[in-house]
């Protein structure tokens, strides 16, 4: 079955290390699987409110760039997250959009957990250094945001760069993303923590 890819790029330079190994990666999808990019810093979110404890009424269907992320992201079957590693973690980008997961969530009649089931969440990152530990918190935000929603794990394909172009000179990382999107996503029981 044909897969529809969306690489969400989180960095806030475009063409960096972590957009070019996503690329590479994305260069092997088999014949028939389509791939749509949309860079996060083109479709500005208004701020985040955590409505969690206010009448469920007053929330309103999404619009504008907000409604265009959350109709790529239903239409997708597998979501990658491609960010930079900054501060351990994702790019503040990407963490405003998943901030916004949490009020899809609670959308009267958008019925956004049960529309995402089914779907796979990957990551793709790339960090200064060469201890890939350090993107542990990165790995942990993504693995668990697909537990919470009951979403096929993927993985994070990992890589290490500092200067712009960098990522051709780590060859490990540059053959992982020849099969990175050919393994067996893991099925998650769904998560009890409320990630917000």
């Amino acid at each position: 079955m044909a897969r529809n890819f969306l690489f969400l790029l989180g960095s806030t330079r475009a063409g960096g290390n972590t957009e070019t190994l996503a690329r590479q990666a994305a260069e092997q999808l088999p014949a028939g699987d389509t791939a749509r990019w949309l860079t996060l810093t083109d479709f500005e979110l208004p701020a985040f409110r955590d409505l969690s404890h206010t009448d469920q009424r007053d929330l309103a269907a999404p619009t504008g760039n907000a409604a265009t992320l959350l109709d790529a992201t239903l239409d997708a079957t597998d979501l990658v997250i491609a960010s930079p590693l900054y501060w351990y973690s994702v790019s503040t980008p990407v963490k405003h959009y998943l901030d916004h997961w949490a009020g899809w969530l609670r959308t009267p009649g958008l019925d956004f957990r049960q529309r995402m089931a089914g779907r796979t969440l990957w990551g793709v990152t790339v960090l200064a250094g060469s201890d890939l530990s350090t993107a542990d918190p990165l790995v942990g935000t993504l693995r668990n945001s697909a537990a919470y929603l009951g979403l096929g794990w993927g993985g994070v394909l990992l890589g290490s760069a500092v200067q712009p172009g960098e990522i051709a000179q780590d060859t490990e990382a540059v053959a992982r993303a020849k099969t990175f999107f050919g393994g067996t996503p893991l099925r998650a029981a769904p998560g009890s923590a409320t990630p917000a």
